[in-house]
């Protein structure tokens, strides 16, 4: 009995035309061999699983096929026979992770000198270069720059930054990028046909978007949810499989976040960890989630292409509408730094569900992302128009002769607007104001806007206006500016949920103008009439 090969082993690509999503460079170096204008060294870099192992192994039979077809080689002369089998003396696939030192290399150097003995090139597959340690790549460098006719070099490596500029300078180099989603899950419909697995196509999808760019991975993942499903393999026996939530749960998570919906959030993750799922794989898919809700943000027309597949497109719309951006930049960041904890975590449950609890409520954290996710929420519901201060309806209702006459018959000592100390206006304003007005004006205004009782500017909301008590006129000439009252207006009003103007006024000042001439010009300045008073 036989015993089982992987299925990235069995299915490794034996020609070029074989290779997935790397139609660039498999054409190139097809041409290069059929014109004969081969490098003497190659530099192949990329991520994981996307073709550079495999691509090294073809070109080393390329060379020294005795059949050649189109640029591929044959697979079925000696030549290609001894190199598949792993036993051609010539053609030497070297791993630099273990053998990193100066001295492994140097033996390389002195063996390639020698004529092939067995095949016309000797080929040095050199695969993790980057893992060679200073010495061993200065001892490298020589034979690289002008090797013997026979030799060939293909190097490999996940990390092209740590590969020295004098090697670099030396090869050809080709980037092999991450593979498709959906040429990734057509390799792997290819694969379940060969091996008689049911493959739905929804599951297909499912693997191809966890493989991450990467054809090794999703073939892995095939290998594995197969040889533990009888039957179909759908995308939720993918979810069970893998340990994942899937779409649907991960949306209606989301959906709950939205809603700053704790209880149903916190319900949801409990039943997803009692049926096995992992905690990493839960956060890193509504990393994605929200990493696609902030492409949408940010490129709604464009961005329905770039999305991962965590959710339906339908579902990251919708739920794209109810976020703003800054809420979405603090959840990613909280995500990620939950989910980077882990390694060093005594309780990752509790830990995930704090994060949780968090992404429902910002409001128990008073970090800096935390705060510019409430005002960004806010200032976007005023923008939209979610928040917006009715008027009165009764005053609506008044013609401006009638306004006129209810100020003019007043009492003649009419008691001043109460004003609404900002300590009595929503939880934290005044700290939250202040802290805005540190983090994005900076000095020399910053210094003016402080918490202590001696602070030289206090504030106090007087209907819709926050008005700025400047304890100088020093500090009014440096508040009372359209670039700085603005600013203000626009952040208080977003704290407090409805529209208010900021003004700045010198405590210490003549007093102004008597109060019911000020409710004449107020009453002016609303209905824009002009009223004329004649004298009695």
């Amino acid at each position: 009995m036989s015993s089982y090969q992987a299925l990235y082993r069995k299915y490794r690509p034996q020609t070029f035309d074989d290779v997935s999503g790397q139609m660039a460079i498999t054409q190139t170096l097809k041409t290069q061999l059929l014109t004969g204008k081969m490098s003497h060294a190659y530099l192949f870099t990329g991520s994981r699983g996307t073709g550079k192992t495999s691509c090294a192994k073809i070109l080393a039979k390329a060379v020294n096929c005795l059949n050649p077809k189109d640029g591929n080689p044959c697979n079925c002369c000696e030549a290609c026979k001894v190199i598949d089998s792993g036993a051609c003396m010539d053609v030497l696939e070297i791993d630099a992770a273990s053998n990193n030192g100066v001295d492994n290399v140097r033996d390389l150097r002195d063996d390639a000198v020698y004529t092939p003995s067995q095949v016309k090139m000797r080929v040095y597959i050199i695969d993790e270069v980057h893992m060679l340690s200073i010495s061993a790549f200065n001892a490298l460098l020589k034979i690289i720059e002008e090797p013997p006719e026979h030799l060939l070099f293909i190097l490999a490596t996940t990390e092209l930054h740590k590969v020295p500029a004098t090697i670099l300078s030396r090869c050809q180099r080709f980037s092999f990028r991450r593979i498709s989603q959906e040429d990734i899950a057509a390799r792997l419909q290819y694969v379940a046909y060969q091996e008689n697995i049911d493959l739905d196509d929804s599951a297909a999808r499912v693997l191809a978007r966890m493989a991450d760019g990467g054809m090794r991975d999703g073939l892995s993942l095939l290998d594995q949810c197969a040889s533990s499903t009888v039957g179909e393999l759908t995308a939720e026996r993918v979810y069970a499989c893998l340990g994942i939530a899937g779409e649907q749960s991960c949306a209606e998570l989301m959906g709950y976040i939205a809603g700053r919906d704790t209880k149903n959030a916190l319900t949801l993750f409990n039943r997803l960890y009692a049926e096995g799922k992992d905690l990493g794989a839960l956060l890193d898919e509504l990393a994605c989630l929200t990493r696609d809700l902030l492409i949408l943000k940010t490129a709604p027309k464009t961005g329905i292409t770039m999305l991962s597949g965590v959710a339906s497109d339908a579902d990251a719309v919708k739920l794209a509408e109810k976020f703003s951006t800054g809420e979405l930049v603090r959840m990613i960041g909280q995500l990620e730094t939950t989910a980077a904890g882990f390694t060093r975590s005594a309780s990752r449950r509790i830990d995930a569900e704090l994060c949780v609890i968090s992404l429902c409520q910002p409001e128990l954290t008073l970090d800096a992302k935390s705060l510019n996710a409430r005002l960004s929420r806010l200032e976007e519901q005023i923008k939209t128009g979610v928040v917006v201060a009715k008027p009165d309806k009764e005053e609506s209702q008044k013609t401006p002769s009638e306004a006129v006459e209810e100020i003019i018959e007043e009492p003649t000592v009419e008691p001043d607007e109460p004003e609404t100390a900002v300590n009595e206006a929503p939880v934290s304003f005044w700290s939250d104001l202040v802290q805005a007005v540190q983090e994005e004006l900076g000095p020399p205004i910053s210094g003016f806007f402080t918490t202590s009782d001696t602070s030289p500017v206090t504030g106090v909301v007087q209907g819709n206006q926050v008005v700025l008590k400047c304890s100088s006129r020093f500090a009014l000439d440096y508040i009372n500016k359209p670039e700085t009252l603005s600013f203000v207006s626009r952040k208080a009003s977003a704290i407090l949920g409805r529209n208010v103007t900021a003004k700045a006024v010198d405590v210490n000042a003549q007093p102004q103008t008597s109060s019911r001439l000020q409710q004449l010009m107020d009453f002016g300045r609303r209905h824009g009439d002009i009223v004329t008073m004649k004298e009695n």
